[in-house]
């Protein structure tokens, strides 16, 4: 039941059938806010970032090699890369198979030796499968 001719136009109607879009202000204001959100959010991101690094108190370090020596017992040999007048502690810890911690231990570097190897014996409550360092901070 149309009401028009389909050959003398289109159905829907042509561009001048339709009146004019309102002007629409305002889109700089919300541009602004957008890209103050944006500066607020990536600015507070940057900050947990930075904050994760504990401030440049960390200690590089590296493990050599580790063996497991029994069901309740692991050795590991790794390197601190620190400073000489600095204070190194680190935390080894050894897994098992599943990946459940079996066995932790702090080990202290204290000041006056600079990058060092060291090796470290390791009590084990169970199995371990592998034994790596958690973190090695400065103090």
């Amino acid at each position: 039941m149309a009401t028009r001719d389909v050959e003398n136009g289109p159905v829907l109607g042509t561009p001048d059938d339709f009146p004019d879009r309102p002007r629409r202000g305002g889109r700089l204001v919300v541009h602004v806010v957008i890209g103050v959100l944006v500066a607020i959010v990536a600015g507070g991101w940057g900050y947990v970032m930075w904050s994760m690094t504990a401030g440049g108190s960390e200690a590089p370090s590296q493990v050599v090699t580790f063996t497991i020596e029994s069901a309740n017992r692991a050795e590991i040999t790794f390197e601190v890369y620190k400073p000489d007048d600095r204070v190194a502690v680190c935390r080894i810890r050894a897994l098992d198979v599943y990946h459940t911690e079996v066995g932790s231990k702090e080990v202290r570097i204290p000041a006056g030796e600079g990058s060092k190897q060291i090796k470290e014996g390791l009590d084990t409550s169970g199995q371990a499968t592998s034994v790596h360092i958690q973190y090695c901070n400065l103090v």
